[in-house]
Formats: structure tokens, C-alpha cells, sequence
């Protein structure tokens, strides 16, 4: 009876031994991101050392997809980790990395709101990307579909590149061919925002030669 007793005590405790092996994996998540019900990627990052801040180790967006909101997260994230109260080294400011001579353009002037502001920040970027259709608007119908330096030249890359150097500069890189580029602070190209950003559904956004930021 003792034996059988041990047995049984012994097969339990197996048991236990291995299903605790098949428990659920530990989910790692990423603090600071949220999605709200509008499905914009909401970051709740804090703001640290501002110079060595966006040289830390690599982490990965949450995806959108291709759609307008999927495109200006990405390019959030890539320009400062989508922290609104960032501003970086050469004075460019919010989660899109504005220079404030681009930001008296769309209409806003109070740049201390504005870092403090998600909303200003995403109209300022709608109002820009809206400017820059425009502005571009003969090159997005010229070259899209095309490829130079290796890469497939579409309407989100080359108004992602004009965000990085502006309207004047994609100009210049698209009609010569890919020759004559243009690199910020940071060494970052036209060529791989072209790339990293191809591909997405803005379409929506109206060429808008003078839009403004409607402030609230």
C-alpha cells in the first residue's frame, strides 16, 4: 500500500515537473506604445539623454501597415522613437524632427507648445506631406514607378525624402538620376528614406500649396 502510495506521489509530482515546462512564454512588451481606438501608435516614451539617445539598441515598431497611419509612425519613429519632446542636436524638434523655419510655414509659432503638443505635431506633419504633394506633384507623376540607384521610386518615398531634405532636393536627386544626393546631419540619405518608407497608401493627402495647421 506504501509503495503504491509513493507511486502515485511520484507520478504527480512528473507531472507537475513537465507541464510547468509547457507553460505560457513570457510576453515581452514594449513599454511606452499603445494603439488607440483611431489605430494611430501612441508612444509614452520618456525623453532621456537627448545626444546619445537615438544611438541605443534597436527596437522593433509595432506594425501599421501600409496605410498614412502606418507611414507617419515609421517615419516617427525613425526621426526620434515618436517622442514628442525631443529635440535634437541641430534644433530640430517633436516626434517628426521639425526645424522651426518649416513650422512658421504650416502655421505654428509657439514651439514650446508644440513640444508638448501630439496634436499640433501630427497636423503639422499632414499640413507638410500636403505641401510637398504639391510641390512635388510633377515629379510624383514623372518618376513613380521608375527605379534609380537600385530603388523603386514611389509617391510615400519621395515625400518621405522630402521630409528628411526637402522639396528642392528630391528635385535635384530625381532629375539627375540618383547623381546628385543629399545626406543630413546624421548621414542619412534621400535614397534610403525613398526605400525604407516606399510603398505606402497616401493617397488620401490633397496637394495643398498652402496648407496651415488648424489649431485647437
Amino acid at each position: 500500500m506504501i509503495k503504491k502510495g509513493l507511486y502515485f506521489l511520484g507520478l504527480t509530482v512528473l507531472v507537475l515537473l513537465v507541464s510547468s515546462g509547457f507553460g505560457t512564454a513570457e510576453i515581452n512588451k514594449l513599454e511606452g506604445f499603445h494603439v488607440n481606438e483611431n489605430e494611430n501608435l501612441v508612444y509614452n516614451v520618456a525623453v532621456t539623454d537627448v545626444t546619445n539617445d537615438l544611438n541605443a539598441e534597436q527596437i522593433v515598431v509595432p506594425f501599421m501597415g501600409k496605410t498614412y497611419v502606418g507611414f507617419k509612425e515609421a517615419i516617427a519613429f525613425k526621426e526620434s522613437r515618436g517622442k514628442i519632446h525631443l529635440v535634437n542636436p541641430f534644433g530640430y524638434m517633436g516626434k517628426y524632427q521639425f526645424g522651426k523655419s518649416t513650422l512658421r510655414t504650416v502655421g505654428i509659432y509657439d514651439f514650446q507648445e508644440f513640444l508638448r503638443n501630439a496634436d499640433w505635431q501630427d497636423k503639422a506633419f499632414k499640413a507638410l506631406i500636403a505641401r510637398n504633394k504639391w510641390e512635388l506633384r510633377k515629379e510624383i507623376e514623372k518618376y513613380c514607378g521608375r527605379e534609380i540607384n537600385g530603388v523603386e521610386i514611389t509617391e510615400s518615398g519621395i515625400l518621405a525624402a522630402a521630409h528628411l531634405g526637402g522639396a528642392g532636393s528630391v528635385k535635384k536627386y530625381l532629375k539627375s538620376n540618383g547623381r546628385r544626393g543629399f545626406k543630413d546631419g546624421f548621414g542619412t540619405s534621400l535614397r534610403s528614406y525613398i526605400k525604407k518608407f516606399g510603398g505606402y497608401d497616401v493617397s488620401h493627402i490633397k496637394a495643398d500649396k498652402n496648407a496651415k495647421v488648424k489649431l485647437s
